[in-house]
C-alpha cells in the first residue's frame, strides 16, 4: 500500500472470519478505514463506485453476477450494494464452494438492498469502529484489558499515561478517522470531522432508502444528540430542544434517529437491570451516544480551544471516546456495553458484558476529584449483587469480575477497594 498503514484491533478479528466462513461483511461508519482494512488481507479487488466502467459492472451484475466473483481469493468486492444481485451470488459461491475466506465484502451506507437469502452460516457479519486511541499510536498501551479480566494485570508497579489533557481533548476533537489520524496537519485534522458531519445530512441520509427528510431537521437531531452526549436525555427532551427551531412529532423523531443507526452515527447504551434493584427503581432509557466523540464536537460546532476551557462539557465528551474504545478492545471478546442507573443515584457509566459470561463496571472520571465518588459507586452496586446473594441462594448472580474508573489523568494504579484506576491513554485491548 502506498499509504502507511496503522495495525487495527479488528484485524485479527478478520483473520479469524476468513478461516470460519465462507465471506466475511464488513460494517460500520464510512471513513472508519473499512476497505483499507479489508485490502491488506484481499489477493483481488473490485471497487465498484471508482471502477472507470461502473456502469457496465453494474449491467453485469444484474444479468450474471457470478462473473463478478472471478478473482484470486480472499477478493474484496467494495460498495457492493451498488449491485445487490452480488450478495446472492457470493452466497451461492461459498455453498458451492466449500473453501473458507472467500470474499470480503463492505459498503459505506447502510441502505435496505433486496437479497433472497440473508447469508447466515456463509457470510459473516465483522462490525468495525474509528480507531481508538491505541490504535492511532496515541495509547500507549501499557495496561491491557483482556489481561485485566485474566487476572494478569493488577497495576503492582501502577501505569503513567503520556497523554496531556490538552492532547485528549484534540485526539477526541479529531476523532479516530484514519484519514484525519494520518494528517501532519493539525488545523486540516480538525476539518475532517467536520465535514464529515455536514456530509451527514448534506448527502448520507439520502443514500438509505427513498424517503424525503429535512436537511435542517437532521442536523437539528444530530445537534441536539450532541448537546445531550453520554446522559439518560429522555425523547420528549430531545423533542423540546430540536422543536425550538424545527417542529416535528415523536414519530419523525425515531425515524431520523433510525437513519443516524442505520448509518452507524448513533450507537446508544441501553439499562442493564438485574435483580438487585426493583424493576420501579431502575432507569432505563437510553444513553445517547456517538460512535465517535468527533461527531458530537462538530455538531457543537466547538474547538479544543473551547473545551478546554469547559471541562465539564469535555467530561461528557469522553465519555463517549471511552465508550468506544472499550467496544473496539472487547470486540475479540463479543463485549457488549450497557450502563447501571437506578433511581438511587447509584450509578455504573458502563457494564461491560464478555461473551464468556464475565463481566465489568467502568466509571469515567475526566479527573483526579472525582474518582473516590466513582469506586463508591462500584462497590455499592457490588455490594448490592452480594445482599442479593444472600437471599437468592438458589439463583445467585455472578459479582463483577473487574471494577474499573477509567481517567483523563497520567497515573494509574490499584485501590484498597479492589477498584483499578486506569487513564485512557494507557488502556489497549
Amino acid at each position: 500500500m502506498d499509504q502507511q498503514y496503522y495495525e487495527r484491533i479488528v484485524d485479527k478479528e478478520l483473520d479469524l472470519k476468513l478461516r470460519a466462513f465462507g465471506a466475511t461483511h464488513i460494517v460500520g461508519p464510512k471513513w472508519c478505514g473499512k476497505t483499507t482494512t479489508a485490502e491488506q488481507k484481499a489477493k483481488s479487488v473490485l471497487k465498484l463506485q471508482k471502477d472507470p466502467n461502473k456502469e457496465g459492472l453494474i449491467v453485469t451484475a444484474a444479468i450474471h453476477p457470478s462473473a463478478l466473483l472471478n478473482g484470486e481469493k480472499p477478493r474484496l468486492i467494495d460498495e457492493w450494494q451498488d449491485a445487490p444481485t452480488i450478495w446472492d451470488a457470493v452466497r451461492v459461491y461459498c455453498d458451492d464452494h466449500k473453501e473458507k475466506g472467500n470474499f470480503i465484502l463492505t459498503g459505506s451506507t447502510s441502505k435496505k438492498v433486496e437479497t433472497s437469502h440473508t447469508g447466515t452460516g456463509r457470510i459473516s457479519k465483522l462490525k468495525m469502529y474509528p480507531m481508538s486511541l491505541f490504535e492511532s499510536k496515541e495509547s500507549n498501551g501499557t495496561v491491557s484489558l483482556k489481561k485485566m479480566f485474566d487476572g494478569e494485570e493488577n497495576l503492582e508497579n501502577g501505569c503513567v499515561s503520556n497523554l496531556s489533557i490538552e492532547e485528549l481533548i484534540f485526539a477526541a476533537c479529531r476523532g479516530g478517522w484514519p484519514e484525519s489520524v494520518l494528517l501532519n496537519d493539525k488545523e486540516a485534522q480538525l476539518i475532517i470531522p467536520k465535514d464529515y458531519f455536514q456530509q451527514i445530512y448534506e448527502e448520507d441520509m439520502f443514500k438509505v432508502d427513498a424517503v424525503k427528510r429535512s436537511k435542517a431537521t437532521m442536523r437539528a437531531v444530530m445537534r441536539s444528540y450532541a448537546r445531550n452526549i453520554s446522559t439518560l436525555a429522555k425523547k420528549v427532551n430531545l423533542l423540546k430542544d430540536i422543536n425550538a427551531t424545527n417542529k416535528i412529532t415523536d414519530k419523525t423523531l425515531d425515524d431520523y434517529i433510525d437513519v443516524l443507526e442505520r448509518l452507524y452515527i448513533v450507537e446508544d447504551l441501553y439499562g442493564w437491570s438485574p435483580s438487585i434493584r426493583s424493576s420501579s427503581a431502575m432507569r432505563s432509557g437510553r444513553k445517547r451516544e456517538f460512535v465517535d466523540p468527533s461527531i458530537a464536537v462538530a455538531a457543537l460546532g466547538v474547538s479544543p480551544e473551547y473545551l478546554n476551557q469547559d471541562l465539564k462539557t469535555f467530561g461528557f465528551i469522553f465519555e463517549c471516546l471511552c465508550i468506544r474504545d472499550l467496544k473496539i478492545y472487547s470486540s475479540s471478546s463479543g463485549g457488549e456495553l450497557s450502563y447501571y442507573h437506578d433511581k438511587t443515584g447509584l450509578e455504573a457509566d458502563a457494564v461491560l458484558h464478555l461473551n464468556d459470561g464475565r463481566f465489568a463496571f467502568f466509571e469515567f472520571k475526566l479527573g483526579s476529584n472525582d474518582i473516590d465518588a466513582g469506586a463508591a459507586h462500584l462497590c455499592e452496586i457490588e455490594k448490592l449483587i452480594k445482599k442479593h446473594n444472600e437471599i437468592e441462594k438458589q439463583q445467585p448472580l455472578r459479582l463483577p469480575d473487574l471494577k474499573m474508573v477509567i481517567t483523563g489523568t497520567q497515573y494509574g494504579y490499584k485501590r484498597d477497594d479492589d477498584v483499578f484506576v486506569v487513564p485512557i491513554g494507557c488502556l489497549k485491548d
